[in-house]
């Protein structure tokens, strides 16, 4: 059986918040990189390279940090200036220290079989709706 037959969800957000908590154990300084091309995904767009981004989660340079099992989000500031910020885990590439690299590059594909699914749903519910929509029609009746 696949994963999607499985109904599994994606283990990014677990092994997130696990590398998260390791890396500040060991007073290092998490970063995200996050592919800034994925939908929803709302990050300072001035600071984008190559369609990627690369952002430091360190306690002190965050606010509100929120890691769901759907997306990161928190306030930071870019020059100067707060900004919120939402990544949504399908956008997010890796975790790792800056100061030795170590860290979880994920598996590009790993939510491939949630946006097909979606697809899938949003395809059948069109598809329903445009065959139980029914043109009007007027009775006469005696």
């Amino acid at each position: 059986m696949s994963e999607s037959e499985l109904n599994v969800t994606p283990t990014r957000p677990y092994l997130t918040r696990a590398m998260y908590e390791w890396i500040c154990d060991n007073n290092l300084t998490p970063h995200l990189l996050v592919d800034a091309t994925q939908p929803n995904t709302l990050v300072p767009e001035q600071f984008i390279q190559d369609g990627q981004i690369v952002l430091n989660t360190a306690p002190h340079a965050v606010h509100a940090l929120n890691m769901s099992n759907d997306a990161i989000s928190f306030s930071a500031r870019f020059g100067g200036v707060s900004r919120d910020l939402y990544i949504p885990f399908q956008a997010l590439i890796g975790i790792y220290a800056r100061e030795n690299g170590q860290g979880l590059f994920f598996d590009a594909n790993e939510y491939d079989h949630i946006n097909n699914d979606q697809d899938a749903l949003k395809s059948n519910t069109e598809e329903n709706n445009a065959t139980t929509k029914k043109k009007p029609s007027l009775r006469l009746l005696d």
